[in-house]
């Protein structure tokens, strides 16, 4: 159990340090270290990265750092493409949607490891940012990612934000689509004889927070780029665990 904590608060120190990433972690912490069924493990992450998000969001909210326009086009259809993504999900397996998630780690890895674009794209259509959600959000609910890494570039390229107000509100869609997969993960897991470990998930919710806060903190010492680069390829070295195990 110490290990997972410990793993809790790295995945806070992530979100802190990089403002995406950490949710990532969380599948791994549970199954790997806590030795949970991967479908627990999914819906539990859901639970948990929502919780953090939501905590983390506040703070942006008070400050007026979230988009409503972004929140409606964007996280609405990602709560619809999350409940849609868990859904689907009972027809795999567990192990196949390990794998689908180490592969989902590698992609992460690409979008820590490349430099971030400078220009913004401007405004977009509001179809094509629709589209993007439910992409995204279809991914979240099925593998128990929050996909800050995707949802940020999202934002700044094809919403037109700047970063801060796109981390802001990626914060809070983040939350919102989690929610909606852990509400359709909470009627599919008695299928397969597994049920929410709550004191589990709030324990990591409150260490995974407190490791955010602190990682906010280390953000303006450490070299944010630097950063990235080794987060990525931690993510690579993982990825290739979790195929290795699945296969």
């Amino acid at each position: 159990m110490t290990l997972a904590l410990l793993g809790a608060l790295l995945i806070g120190l992530s979100l802190g340090l990089l403002g995406s990433g950490g949710s990532i972690l969380t599948v791994p912490v549970l199954v790997y270290l806590l030795g949970e069924p991967p479908k627990q493990a999914i819906a539990e992450s859901l639970l948990i990265v929502g919780g953090i998000a939501l905590l983390g969001a506040i703070p942006y909210a008070l400050r007026g750092l979230v988009d409503g326009r972004s929140v409606l086009f964007f996280g609405l259809p990602g709560m619809a493409g999350t409940y849609l993504g868990a859904f689907l999900s009972q027809f795999v397996s567990g192990q196949v949607q390990l794998l689908v998630f180490a592969l989902v780690m590698l992609l992460a890895a690409y979008f820590m490891a490349r430099p971030v674009p400078l220009a913004q794209g401007g405004k977009r259509k509001p179809w094509k940012i629709v589209l993007e959600g439910l992409a995204v959000g279809a991914l979240t609910g099925f593998v128990g990612v929050g996909g800050g890494f995707l949802i940020v570039p999202a934002l700044v390229l094809l919403g037109g934000l700047p970063m801060h107000l796109a981390v802001g509100t990626s914060l809070l869609i983040i939350a919102l689509k989690s929610f909606a997969g852990f509400y359709k993960y909470l009627h599919l897991l008695p299928a397969h004889g597994l049920s929410v470990n709550y004191a589990v998930a709030g324990l990591f919710v409150g260490v995974g927070f407190l490791g955010s806060l602190l990682g906010g903190r280390l953000a303006l010492k450490v070299p944010h780029e630097t950063l990235k680069r080794g987060f990525a390829l931690f993510l690579v070295v993982m990825g290739v665990y979790i195929v290795a195990q699945s296969l």
